[in-house]
């Protein structure tokens, strides 16, 4: 019989930044952070860096953790290429090997939202252009049909 083992995978220093009346201190992002790691959390994403100063901040110099820091950013934008690509970029320099990143998928945003076709949205969300260019060792999908990406 194998074990598993789970994996957890905290977002509070971005999405509970995101609350109505949270706006987290640098010191506050530093604390939390190593509470989290020393409470044994797997995955902290530690915000979006290029997003905020404070966020850029934090990955300019990372905290020191037991936790693998996870860097918050969206696909590559419409027209760009990854190379050129001011988000993608700001992953790329946050001083993490692990990135999550969030991308559109349902039609219905691809068309209106990003004004595109579902077969460039499917490259601008193409976990090989990521990790060709961030030779991150773990990348974390939010909110991407793993299918959608097959095709």
């Amino acid at each position: 019989m194998s074990k598993e083992k789970i994996h957890i995978f905290d977002t509070t220093l971005r999405d509970g930044a995101q609350t109505q009346g949270v706006d987290f201190s640098l010191d506050d992002k530093i604390k939390i952070s190593s509470a989290l790691s020393s409470l044994g959390v797997n995955f902290i994403e530690g915000g979006w860096p290029g997003a905020n100063p404070t966020d850029t901040s934090f990955f300019d110099n990372p905290p020191k953790l037991n936790s693998e820091l996870v860097a918050f950013g969206m696909t590559k934008r419409p027209g760009r290429s990854c190379e050129n690509d001011p988000g993608i970029s700001s992953i790329v320099n946050a001083n993490v090997n692990t990135v999550c990143i969030v991308g559109k998928t349902w039609d219905f945003h691809v068309e209106k939202a990003l004004g595109i076709s579902n077969n460039e949205n499917l490259e601008n969300i193409s976990v090989k252009i990521i990790r060709n260019l961030c030779l991150m060792q773990n990348i974390f999908l939010m909110d991407i049909k793993i299918i959608e990406i097959m095709h």
